[in-house]
């Protein structure tokens, strides 16, 4: 793998360059469009194509689970099994491991926020997780049976996904977990870290793609000596890039801190992933601070459930659900070029939605990802003209 960075902002770290993989160049920033089991709900490649989406993550628990690491690599890797022939990225299951358990007892995650101010922990239910030196035993989705997770194993399954980059596993912390378990966590992290990189140079060529990039994934919750700490530490280590994962503190504002500490301490020559951040908002603050790319289920999701992300509203969202579109002749947004809005209004949205048509998830998923494509390509123009990194100039 190879990072070219081609321009730097002189007002802040953002930066724009090119990552060059076995599958082709991602043009960063850039937005990693999520595709959990192998693709991104609703679309198709040829859609994906279409809109401009330059990358995929996939899920290393979700395809454990079905099909399985031996039939994808079978297959092709999730290159040819999928028929995206461009880049690929696959997470750890780490997330996994954190939102089935610290996750539920707390109630952070995917479905509660990720951000949950200094609210006291609301669980959403037992933990079917158990962590230990070794990994971690995960229950199983689908049957309920115990699958073991260990850095090594981890690595042997994205061995036969075949992804171009790929993530060890990591224990994600809870922003309501006290510093002295953040900094166990932290320290088993890292010696899961090299037993990553060992078991990496001990399956080449195994699975379907030789190329492969393993990046090193920085932890240390919310607390500035433990961030800091990861970053120099994982940072020291042979990875191709890095991400930044784990709790980012009960607020964005804790976030922005976050990487303030983390990104002076890694080798700047390096790619910077975040993990699991994808508002508009926190997009245009994490490049400012400097990062280089962002995966976040966040846009797919809100449009299967009835937000479309539009320039003109609050929050940037547009709820077609609302009575007030159900005679609005106007596309989503009236200088989007997505097939959406080229063809279809409002109102048609609407009546899409409220009539639960099948139609509905495709065109809604199309817009807001082409939306999130626009953001980033108007980023690195910013970027490489020296124009200033704000909302109101990135958005009209």
């Amino acid at each position: 793998m190879e990072f070219r960075i081609e321009a730097q902002d002189t007002r802040c770290e953002a930066r724009a360059g090119v990552l060059v993989t076995a599958h082709g160049a991602v043009e960063t920033p850039a937005f990693v469009a999520v595709a959990t089991r192998g693709t991104v709900k609703a679309l198709s490649v040829d859609d994906l194509r279409e809109i401009g989406v330059q990358i995929l993550i996939g899920n290393t628990y979700h395809l454990l689970l079905r099909p399985g690491p031996e039939v994808v690599a079978e297959l092709g890797g999730l290159h040819r099994f999928s028929s995206w022939d461009g880049p690929w990225m696959t997470d750890s299951g780490g997330f996994q491991v954190f939102s089935l358990g610290a996750g539920m007892e707390h109630g952070v995650g995917k479905i509660a926020s990720i951000f949950p101010g200094e609210e006291a922990p609301r669980p959403k239910g037992e933990s079917i997780v158990r962590v230990d030196e070794e990994g971690a035993w995960v229950k199983s989705l689908l049957d309920g049976s115990w699958i073991r997770f260990t850095p090594e194993e981890v690595i042997r399954w994205e061995r036969l996904f075949g992804a171009d980059i790929i993530l060890p596993l990591d224990e994600c912390t809870s922003p309501f977990h006290d510093r002295d378990y953040t900094e166990r966590a932290m320290e088993r992290t890292h010696r899961w870290a090299e037993r990553a990189l060992r078991a990496f140079a001990e399956t080449e060529g195994l699975g379907p793609n030789p190329k492969q990039a393993l990046f090193g994934i920085v932890q240390g919750g919310a607390y500035e000596g433990l961030r800091r700490r990861s970053a120099r530490y994982i940072g020291s280590l042979d990875f191709s890039g890095f991400a930044i994962g784990g709790s980012l503190g009960k607020s964005k504002e804790d976030m922005y801190r976050v990487l303030e500490w983390t990104i002076p301490e890694l080798p700047p020559e390096k790619p910077r992933h975040l993990l699991g951040i994808g508002t508009v908002e926190d997009i245009v603050e994490a490049v400012k601070r400097g990062i280089d790319t962002f995966d976040c289920a966040a846009p797919t999701r809100m449009a299967r459930n009835g937000a479309l992300l539009c320039a003109e509203e609050e929050g940037f969202r547009l709820h077609i659900k609302a009575a007030r579109y159900k005679k609005d002749e106007r596309p989503i947004e009236e200088d989007c070029d997505c097939p959406t809005c080229r063809r279809y209004s409002r109102a048609f949205l609407h009546h899409l939605f409220r009539s639960g048509e099948l139609s509905y998830f495709r065109l809604a998923t199309i817009h807001n990802l082409r939306f999130m494509v626009r953001l980033m390509e108007r980023i690195r123009a910013a970027i490489r003209a020296g124009s200033p990194l704000e909302i109101e100039n990135l958005i009209g």
